[in-house]
């Protein structure tokens, strides 16, 4: 094999998704090599894997050591096995990572003193950020030489005017680093890059970006930069998600806290594991569960995370003037129709229109000929933005 070859980690409480991509002869990015989920985490891991060479899949398989699920020794091992598998060493790693604060716009090579940084905002992504930077952690520790380098969620929306980062708290706050930051960044950084190359025909000026999955955010787009995002402070804002509440009334907070006598712990957990479509529905938090459950709480919960997504878009085509491009990711996104149609004939007042059998079908492109927004559906793919940032910092 030929070409510089990368990794690339994303690291969360319950799953690993990796990938290895080669470069192009221009030293971009070049062809996906390998793919692989180790999901179920801790209780129930499974690992599967895909590639264009079927015994490379199989060779990664094979070569994976998972009987020790500790990040400090699991990441190195999956390094190895790429290695192993892909017959070529890694010439680096790069790494998803959640939440990278006020000043980091762009991608970085991991140093100490940046990751030390990143550790101060653990509490802003408790369900992320730790994870990631003990992925990055242990990969350093087994193999020192090799350079890693780190891909920000919240670095895509560091475009947004300073407005819309604020909150109307006292000044000192915001100054401190109390803003809206906005997430899945790299979600919507590959669907500014890539739906005008998919489509070049249709006008997409103002794009509304929908991430629907166990988080789900929303973001405007404007001229391929992000102006809006649903997501505030932590990843806990915005729509309802799986099992996370989204926006609540600060007030509530307090209550729950003053009146109830809830701790902040017990806080916590309410908001980030027993919300959302999981606490609404009283089943799950998983929507194919509940649209398949049929029962008065699961049609509930499907009815309001659907009816606080349309209100939700409709502040944000208001941030954007207007609307010509709406766009579907995500796995809710993707493969959840009965989520798109309601969120689209919510939307019909700002001329969103979506063909039937298409939406069924889980076409790419919903719309009908000649509607005034065209309504897309494209597959995410942190993966190949967090390689692309990998080979430029090399």
């Amino acid at each position: 094999m030929t070409g510089r070859i990368v990794a690339t980690f994303n690291v969360g409480s319950s799953s690993i998704k990796l990938a290895a991509y080669g470069s192009a002869q221009s030293g971009g990015l070049g062809p996906r090599l390998l793919r692989a989920e180790l999901a179920g985490l801790p209780d129930t891991p499974k690992l599967t894997a895909t590639a264009g060479s079927g015994d490379r899949a199989r060779a990664f398989l094979a070569g994976a050591d998972i009987s020790d699920l500790r990040l400090s020794v699991l990441a190195p091992q999956l390094v190895m096995a790429m290695e192993a598998a892909l017959d070529q060493p890694l010439v680096a790693v790069g790494h998803r990572v959640v939440q990278g604060g006020r000043h980091n716009h762009a991608s970085r090579t991991a140093t100490p003193e940046l990751i030390a940084e990143l550790e101060t905002l653990c509490p802003l992504a408790p369900d992320h950020q730790p994870h990631n930077l003990a992925a990055i952690r242990a990969v350093n520790a087994a193999r020192p030489d090799l350079p890693q380098t780190l891909s920000f969620d919240t670095a895509f929306h560091r475009t947004q005017p300073r407005i819309a980062q604020m909150y109307a708290l006292p000044r000192a706050m915001m100054d401190s680093g109390i803003l809206r930051y906005g997430y899945h960044g790299l979600s919507y950084a590959h669907i500014a890059r890539h739906l005008p190359e998919h489509f070049p025909a249709h006008r997409q000026q103002r794009t509304l970006a929908l991430h629907l999955g166990s988080g789900s955010s929303l973001c405007a787009i404007l001229n391929g930069r992000s102006i809006a995002a649903s997501m505030g402070f932590s990843a806990l804002s915005g729509i309802p998600m799986a099992t996370r509440c989204g926006d609540i009334d600060p007030g509530l907070l307090l209550y729950l806290m003053s009146e109830r006598h809830m701790s902040v712990d017990d806080v916590s957990q309410m908001l980030r594991k027993q919300s959302g479509l999981l606490g609404v529905s009283g089943i799950s938090g998983d929507l194919r569960q509940l649209e398949a459950a049929g029962t008065a709480e699961a049609e509930e919960a499907i009815e309001l995370f659907i009816y606080r997504t349309v209100r939700e878009c409709g502040s944000h085509i208001s941030a954007l003037g207007g609307i010509d491009a709406l766009v579907f990711t995500g796995g809710v996104g993707e493969h959840s129709w009965r989520a798109r149609a309601g969120i689209a004939a919510g939307l019909e007042w700002a001329g969103i229109r979506i063909d039937t059998d298409a939406n069924r079908q889980g076409a790419t492109l919903l719309s009908p000929p000649g509607s005034p927004v065209s309504v897309f559906v494209l597959p995410a793919d942190e993966e190949s933005e967090i390689a692309r940032d990998c080979l430029a910092l090399l």
